[in-house]
C-alpha cells in the first residue's frame, strides 16, 4: 500500500489484528509517498492528529518519529498497552471513541505544548496556502531563519519549507473532492503551483503517482475528526487525508 506524504501524525489500534505491525502504533509525519509492507488489519481504529497535536499529546519530539512507525507502547508506556486491552473488550465503535478521547483529553492538559512562535508559524503557512516564504515567517515570529527551523522540526516533524509544500499539496487535494472540482490547470493555479508540470512533480513525490491516478484511486476517509487536539475515527485502510486542517 502506498501512503501518501502527510504532516498528520497516525495513531491505529487493531480491533481485530493482523501478522503486520504492533497491535496499537503511531505513523509519524513523511515529506515523500511511502510503501506500507502488509495487509491492513481488518478492523481498525484510527486517530489523526495535527503535528502540534501530536507533540502535546504523545510527548516527544517529533523528529523520533518522521517516517516511522512506532509501537504506541513505545511511545505511551503501559497506558498505551492498556489501551489496547480496553478498545478490544468494548463492544460499540461509540464506546471506543469515548475511551480513546478521554486518553487525549488527559493527554492534552498534561503535555507538553508547542512555543508560540512555532504555533504562529504553522498558523501563517496554513492562512497561506503555504506560499509565505518561510524567511518573512521567521521575521514574523521574532527568530532567526535557522533557529526555526530547529525548534519548528522538532515539534512538528518537518522543515518548514517541507510543510509549506504540503500543506499546499493538500489544498489541491482538497479540491479534488470537491463534486466538481476544476481543471488541474486552473487547480494548479489557484493552489500556488508554477503551472501543470509543477504540480505533477510535487504530487509524484508526494503520491508515488500523477494527479489522474491518484484522484481515480482516492477515496473519502470515514467519521475522523482531526485536528491538533482529540480525534478519533474508523477509516477504509486507503489514501488517508493530509491531516493539515489547523
Amino acid at each position: 500500500m502506498v501512503l501518501p506524504a502527510t504532516a498528520a501524525v497516525g495513531l491505529i489500534v487493531k480491533i481485530r489484528d493482523s501478522a503486520h505491525r504492533p497491535p496499537a502504533f503511531v505513523m509519524g509525519v513523511h515529506g515523500e509517498h511511502t510503501v506500507l509492507e502488509g495487509a491492513c488489519a481488518p478492523e481498525y481504529l484510527q486517530v489523526f492528529l495535527g503535528p502540534l497535536g501530536a507533540y502535546t499529546l504523545l510527548g516527544i519530539p517529533m523528529t523520533g518519529l518522521r517516517g516511522q512507525v512506532v509501537d504506541l507502547a513505545e511511545v505511551l508506556g503501559p497506558p498505551g498497552r492498556h489501551l489496547v486491552e480496553r478498545l478490544r473488550a468494548e463492544p460499540t465503535w461509540r464506546g471506543r471513541f469515548g475511551i480513546v478521547d478521554q486518553l487525549l483529553l488527559h493527554r492534552l492538559d498534561s503535555g507538553p505544548q508547542p512555543s508560540p512562535e512555532v504555533g504562529r508559524a504553522w498558523q501563517l503557512l496554513v492562512a497561506t496556502g503555504g506560499s509565505e516564504p518561510i524567511g518573512r515567517v521567521a521575521d514574523e515570529v521574532g527568530w532567526s531563519h535557522k533557529h526555526l527551523i530547529t525548534r519548528f522540526r522538532q515539534q512538528v516533524g518537518l522543515a518548514p519549507k517541507t510543510a509549506a509544500r504540503l500543506i499546499r499539496f493538500d489544498r489541491v487535494v482538497r479540491a479534488m473532492r470537491e463534486p466538481r472540482p476544476h481543471g488541474w490547470e486552473r487547480i494548479a493555479a489557484e493552489c500556488g503551483y508554477a503551472d501543470q508540470s509543477h504540480l505533477i512533480r510535487e504530487f509524484r513525490t508526494f503520491t508515488g503517482s500523477t494527479p489522474t491516478a491518484f484522484a481515480a484511486h482516492a477515496q473519502p476517509a470515514g467519521a475522523v475528526r482531526s485536528g491538533p487536539g482529540p480525534a478519533t475515527g474508523r477509516t477504509v485502510p486507503r489514501n488517508r487525508p493530509t491531516g493539515l486542517e489547523e
